[in-house]
């Protein structure tokens, strides 16, 4: 949960009026690196909390990750990597979200 921009305000102007840090951190129950973050913004011009986490695009869309497999389903995990761009790893975590599972028996 974010603190609010009135919060941030109040913690800030409890740090100007010459206290110190350790007791804002101690009224306000935060960290020093978020005082020191609260500081900064502030300094820039604004203390919004970001609420909106934007997700990284996947490397790997599972629609074009079934298609590849369906095609060529010998490959190697480093060999779809190579296709995608990305490690054999997130290959592989990717197949697992799908339940696909890519052992090899003899």
């Amino acid at each position: 949960m974010a603190y609010s921009e009135d919060y941030r305000k109040r913690a800030i102007d409890y740090y100007r009026e010459g206290k110190t840090q350790t007791a804002v951190q101690e009224a306000f129950k935060i960290f020093p690196s978020t005082l020191r973050d609260w500081n900064a913004r502030n300094e820039a011009g604004s203390l919004k909390p970001n609420y909106a986490k934007t997700r990284k695009p996947r490397k790997l869309p599972p629609d074009e990750l079934m298609r590849y497999i369906e095609e060529h389903p010998d490959a190697f995990l480093s060999e779809i990597g190579e296709r995608f761009e990305c490690s054999a790893p997130a290959v592989s975590k990717a197949l697992k979200k799908l339940n696909i599972t890519r052992k090899k028996r003899r």
